[in-house]
């Protein structure tokens, strides 16, 4: 295998790898709308693990727009981080296997 070769096999494994966790994350921002959505029970063990992993990764969209609402707010402002991540992740995986 010669040198091009290798950086791109690496490339496109490092780009997987961004896009996978940017799904991952977006997944547990969806995993905290739909616990909000469904009333789930907040001082369960999961749904309060959930609930921090999807608090540190909604960035500044936890509080972006303010409705009266609580299950709005969820909805508005992680479905918005969720996408973010989606965006994102799929650009800079397209990115890293441009370069490779």
């Amino acid at each position: 295998m010669n040198a091009r070769a290798a950086v791109s096999t690496l490339a496109n494994g490092v780009a997987t790898l961004v896009r996978a966790a940017a799904t991952v994350a977006a997944v547990i921002l969806v995993a905290k709308i739909v616990l909000t959505l469904g009333d789930a029970n907040p001082t369960n063990a999961i749904v309060q693990r959930v609930s921090d992993l999807a608090d540190q990764l909604a960035l500044g969209f936890k509080d972006l727009f303010t409705p009266a609402s609580p299950k709005t707010r969820v909805l508005v402002n992680y479905g918005l981080a969720a996408v973010l991540w989606l965006v994102a992740g799929g650009l800079v995986a397209r990115l890293i296997r441009r370069v490779g």
